[in-house]
């Protein structure tokens, strides 16, 4: 039976999610999956039988092929000990790119997050901002992660190494160093970490052992942020935001294979950029985010549409000349 096009659409996401640009596809010869290892290695390989599940990757040069899940090369599992995660995954540089036209402000980017990680209500790693650039412009929804960039003041001011970023461009934060000086927190122009002032504790599995990667369980009196999910890029999936957002919003993919996905749409990120005029939030401080925005122009959504959300929320975009103006017009 023919597959609608959700239907189709859930279908390619969790095919691609298996998959993940972050599977190490490197290469395609034969029937063997290259990611670092020569046909005559894999040869000599025991090679893993067929599992008849066929999944679509892009490989280097554009072309987008079906190999068996079997022959993917997939990163090591779930839980990494503090030391193996300081290291990051390998021959990966992780990028973000958010496109700015599509935001509507669901926010079901912020509630996987919240899910994902274990947090209460109010904290919130992914925040979803209304920004208007002055009083004659139309004012535009604005998600706002961690930026893991290449040069973190976060790292240059932590006393005690807690702070770190790794060779795949992700910056973690270590529980077990940290001592709540807050010095990153004071540090990071973009305000993408918060203290954790009496983390309410959900986390059952008491035996299961901390990691950075996966920042639970949580540790009072320390500091938290936006991870870039690297337990879920360890299992070739996306992260939280992006595999969750119902518009498609957030691009995440690898600066080394040039390609980035939201899970539905897979598209070179140098063309992404470069086509859509993207760039870098306050790029003038010479931090080099590793998230990328597109412009909103020609939106999809009228920004009232992103108030349909609760009043305690509502509430935090007040003070915008936008929100204001409603109010005055009985709108909102």
């Amino acid at each position: 039976m023919k597959k609608n096009k959700s239907e189709q659409n859930k279908s390619d996401r969790r095919n691609f999610l298996r998959l993940g640009v972050m599977s190490g596809v490197s290469a395609l010869a034969g029937g063997a999956l290259l990611s670092g290892m020569s046909q005559e290695q894999a040869e000599a390989e025991e090679l893993v039988p067929e599992s008849g599940e066929k999944v679509r990757v892009l490989t280097p040069d554009g072309k987008m092929v079906e190999v068996d899940a079997s022959s993917l090369n997939k990163y090591p599992e779930a839980h990494v000990p503090p030391a193996e995660a300081r290291k990051g995954i390998p021959n990966r540089k992780f990028v973000m790119v958010i496109d700015l036209a599509k935001c509507k402000n669901a926010r079901k980017c912020v509630e996987a997050c919240q899910r994902g990680h274990n947090l209460d209500y109010h904290e919130e790693f992914m925040k979803v901002q209304l920004i208007q650039d002055n009083e004659q412009a139309s004012p535009y929804w604005f998600p706002k992660p961690c930026f893991h960039c290449e040069e973190p003041p976060c790292v240059t001011v932590c006393p005690t190494g807690a702070t770190f970023k790794r060779e795949d461009n992700i910056v973690l934060i270590d529980n077990e160093r940290c001592i709540g000086c807050k010095f990153c927190i004071t540090s990071c122009p973009y305000s993408a970490r918060q203290f954790n002032w009496g983390h309410k504790d959900k986390f059952d599995d008491k035996e299961t052992p901390y990691s950075p990667e996966t920042q639970v369980p949580a540790s009072e009196g320390t500091v938290m942020k936006c991870d870039f999910c690297p337990d879920l890029l360890r299992q070739g999936e996306l992260p939280y935001c992006a595999k969750s957002c119902p518009m498609g919003v957030i691009y995440f993919g690898d600066k080394n294979e040039d390609i980035v996905t939201n899970g539905e749409e897979t598209v070179r990120f140098s063309e992404l950029i470069n086509d859509r005029g993207g760039y870098r939030h306050l790029e003038h401080l010479g931090t080099k985010p590793n998230v990328y925005y597109l412009p909103a122009v020609n939106r999809q959504f009228p920004v009232e549409r992103g108030f349909d959300i609760e009043e305690e929320v509502i509430e935090r975009y007040k003070d915008v000349p936008y929100v204001q103006e409603l109010k005055k017009k009985g709108k909102n």
